[in-house]
């Protein structure tokens, strides 16, 4: 009698979780990107989606809400329902930035948010107009000390990425530069293309075509080695600076409260999706670097650049546009 009592407590539990996991998902699945069509994150993100459907057997709807920096679309999977339809495509500009920059958000980046997998990081890579004299770090550096104030050091805008590489290397390198902030990378590589700015920190699928082209010359790279894609191209720690990273990563979220289960077969076909040698073949190609890690480790991630760029800005006195 008590073995029969056992077993009907264990399917009461067991039979709800089962259920959900062989039922999910029953209809299609929203992704939301941050950002406006054709940029960084569609190029990483959307044939993962694509593959993800394939095997799901269900469709993903790839719905981009740009706006706020990334803030629109992360308060937006902030307040969805935790039922694993609706998912972010989340970035520095949405879970590291925002508790760095802004007095206050519609949104807590931890506490609203269930972690699925970091898809890649994409380093950032330093790149020059064709006509810029500085071909190495090294000759930038000593360009910028001969010549202080007069390098015009484009930003996608004040505490982006590519802003705080930028003061930081200048700072290591003891340089003054002159920063140009602009609404977006878009714009950024148009001045730069223009030869009317003349560095711009950002990651590769930002300007991979114009380096193929040799419209941009690409000088380093932001990572501890050289990326298979620039095989020539060295790094900022091999130049001197030591431990010197900064990258981009994409990665995908949830409501938070979102049953473990469907965490947890999100990440099991993530993983196999991004670790697959088709991916991996086309991660390489645009500079990315693939990570497919646990929820709990892209949590510890994220909470590590939140510390370690907190201390840039604040000696900086960053503040947003």
């Amino acid at each position: 009698m008590l073995h029969k009592i056992s077993l009907f407590i264990c399917l009461i539990y067991w039979t709800p979780i089962t259920i959900a996991q062989n039922s999910y998902p029953s209809k299609p699945i929203r992704w939301i990107i941050p950002y406006a069509t054709g940029g960084g994150t569609d190029v990483i993100a959307r044939p993962i989606a694509i593959r993800l459907s394939e095997v799901l057997a269900q469709q993903i709807i790839y719905e981009n809400r740009g706006g706020g920096g990334g803030l629109i679309a992360g308060e937006f999977v902030a307040k969805a329902a935790p039922d694993g339809y609706t998912l972010l495509v989340g970035s520095g500009n949405t879970h590291t930035f925002p508790t760095l920059l802004f007095e206050k958000i519609q949104y807590d980046p931890v506490k609203d948010y269930n972690p699925i997998t970091n898809f890649v990081n994409v380093p950032n890579i330093l790149v020059s107009h064709i006509g810029f004299p500085a071909k190495t770090t090294q000759e930038l550096i000593s360009y910028a000390k001969a010549n202080p104030g007069k390098i015009n050091w484009a930003s996608s805008g004040n505490g982006s990425g590519g802003h705080l590489a930028l003061v930081t290397l200048a700072q290591q390198a003891g340089i003054k530069i002159t920063h140009i902030p602009f609404k977006g990378a878009g714009p950024a590589v148009t001045s730069i293309l223009g030869a009317e700015s003349d560095l711009l920190f950002a990651n590769t699928g930002v300007f991979l075509g114009h380096i193929k082209s040799g419209k941009l010359r690409p000088i380093t790279v932001c990572a501890m080695t050289r990326l298979p894609l620039f095989p020539n191209v060295p790094t900022v720690h091999e130049s001197g600076f030591t431990n010197f990273e900064s990258s981009t990563y994409y990665g995908l979220l949830a409501p938070a409260g979102t049953p473990v289960v469907i965490i947890n077969r999100l990440h099991s076909e993530l993983v196999k999706i991004i670790k697959s040698p088709d991916s991996l073949e086309r991660l390489a190609s645009v500079g990315a670097i693939p990570i497919a890690n646990t929820p709990e480790q892209f949590a510890e991630a994220n909470k590590q650049d939140v510390d370690k760029w907190a201390k840039v800005i604040k000696e900086h006195n960053i503040k947003p546009d």
